[in-house]
């Protein structure tokens, strides 16, 4: 853990809630810090048995986290939690049978479809629109405030999981507005990881960031660029139209995600 600078009750929460090796990096000018300790989590974390994730601290997504895992809470401002339901939440999300990634999409994506079919507005002209304008996306973008000039206090976890999709039983912000449950979250980053290699690596309440080898292909881009779309609407607000968004996928080792 990093302790040169002293640890905040909420991030220290955090890390009992997580209860597994973190190291706390307090806000800093540069990500560069954080960016070299992941690449270093992830060197070691097959032979070691975890998954790396960063965590941003913050107020909404420890709610988040407490609302799924530990519902009877009684919403005290001390950051307590009770371990006992933590666990067995964790164990029984571990266990479930996922629901069908190829289903699920294809609701999700009927049902933009459908919102934009009421809104008059055209699915293939306006919502797709042209493959083009797209960039590269390749660091993570959650881990500074929008300033730009500091990063957010970040915990790395080693969260104790066999598959990247697992990650989520762990950190379950899910589950609020548009933003899917565990369940879902779990299948569907499967489907990604298996299909892609696409693997869970930073998260805030709202965000959500996917770390690659490599770029999709044209194609691949296109199909997923639809696909993140259905399952998170919000993305739209970052690009002029999912074709964009399929450009940028196609030139991107990093996805990124966010939900309003």
């Amino acid at each position: 853990m990093n302790t040169q600078h002293t640890i905040s009750p909420l991030a220290q929460a955090f890390i009992d809630y997580l209860d597994c090796p973190c190291e706390y990096f307090a806000p800093m000018k540069e990500d560069g810090p954080i960016i070299k300790a992941y690449e270093n989590a992830c060197s070691d974390a097959k032979a070691k048995g975890y998954v790396p994730m960063l965590v941003v601290v913050d107020e909404t997504l420890w709610e988040c986290l407490i609302l799924n895992s530990d519902p009877d809470n009684d919403g005290s401002d001390n950051y307590g939690f009770d371990k006992e339901k933590v666990l067995a939440y964790r164990s029984a999300m571990l266990k479930e049978n996922l629901p069908d990634p190829k289903e699920l999409l294809a609701d999700l994506i009927s049902s933009r479809m459908e919102d934009a079919a009421e809104d008059e507005v055209e699915w293939d002209e306006e919502v797709i629109g042209k493959v083009a304008d797209g960039y590269e996306a390749d660091t993570f973008s959650s881990l500074m405030y929008y300033s730009g000039k500091e990063t957010r206090e970040v915990i790395l976890a080693k969260i104790p999981v066999k598959h990247p999709y697992e990650v989520f039983a762990y950190l379950p912000f899910g589950n609020w507005n548009e933003c899917p449950d565990t369940k879902v979250l779990m299948a569907l980053c499967k489907y990604w990881f298996e299909k892609y290699g696409a693997t869970p690596a930073a998260l805030s309440h709202d965000e959500l960031e996917f770390t690659l080898e490599q770029p999709l292909n044209a194609e691949d881009a296109v199909k997923t660029a639809v696909e993140l779309y259905g399952f998170c609407p919000d993305c739209d607000q970052n690009f002029d139209c999912i074709g964009q968004l399929a450009d940028t996928l196609s030139k991107s080792t990093f996805w990124y995600l966010w939900w309003d």
